[in-house]
């Protein structure tokens, strides 16, 4: 078989520059796109790095597919002034679309958060799987799917919860009127010092809030790196009611409490007891 025959042939030329347009340019596309894919790592955030990506898959896609039909001697004069007014016609029924398009690219410059992030969106709460040019994608602590389009990520507010290396866990602690109030802050203080993953500096806070309906409250806070969020909460749980049963410090049940004043009489009380079972 002469080869040199084949590709002088006009026909078979055609064929084999297509086959090679198609081959090399889909090999150079994945090759681009794992070097994007690479650069978080390096330079890049991962969200901007995804979206590199997708966009040299698309575009690359795309240029091929036109190169591939210019080979074949497709005229696309007409085609590309006919996708002109077609683009004009969508832009104006897609004008959604497009206020997700601009708002993804404020995302993208504003960086509030990244992908693996755990974010707060309005009633939504979840990890960041994907952050896209229209939406972004959140699987829920549930293993729920969640897209939000870019538009509503710029109008609710957003809260990302693992944006710095550690946070703080606010527990309110409600004790008896009849507890000594500094023995429960030493006790507070001690737990704090004890627990393994909660830290010392910041050092935490322990806060006589307020005197409640049922209860003394205190607000206790404690930091802790944002890894040990779970570890930190059942422990000290834990250990605070351990604790307080051993100093015999009582966490009372919400009750209300009738006062009539010194100068009158108090409200009489009736015990009725039930008859047992078996008498009439």
């Amino acid at each position: 078989m002469d080869w040199n025959t084949i590709w002088e042939t006009p026909e078979s030329a055609k064929v084999l520059r297509i086959a090679f347009f198609v081959l090399f340019g889909f090999i150079a596309l994945n090759v681009l796109a794992y070097a994007a894919a690479r650069l978080p790592s390096s330079r890049q955030s991962p969200h901007i790095a995804q979206i590199l990506r997708k966009l040299i898959l698309y575009g690359g896609a795309l240029l091929i597919f036109i190169t591939v039909l210019l080979e074949m001697g497709f005229d696309l004069t007409g085609v590309l002034a006919t996708a002109g007014v077609a683009t004009v016609a969508i832009g104006f029924a897609a004008q959604t679309s497009l206020s997700n398009l601009i708002s993804g690219l404020f995302l993208i410059g504003e960086k509030p958060f990244q992908i693996g992030d755990l974010v707060r969106v309005g009633g939504t709460f979840g990890v960041v799987d994907s952050i896209d040019l229209l939406s972004i994608k959140i699987r829920t602590l549930d293993n729920l799917f969640v897209r939000i389009p870019n538009e509503s990520m710029l109008k609710e507010p957003v809260t990302t919860i693992t944006r710095y290396p550690i946070r703080r866990m606010d527990l309110d602690i409600g004790v008896a009127y009849k507890e000594d109030v500094r023995r429960v802050m030493e006790v507070l203080r001690e737990l704090a010092a004890k627990n393994p993953f909660a830290l010392d500096d910041p050092e935490p806070l322990i806060l006589f809030d307020r005197f409640g309906d049922s209860a003394l409250q205190f607000r206790f806070g404690l930091w802790f790196e944002k890894a040990n969020f779970l570890a930190l909460r059942n422990s000290i749980l834990t250990e605070l009611k351990e604790r307080f049963d051993e100093e015999g410090i009582e966490i009372p049940f919400p009750h209300v409490t009738l006062y009539s004043g010194s100068a009158t009489e108090a409200f009489p009380l009736r015990i009725s007891r039930g008859k047992e079972k078996g008498q009439k």
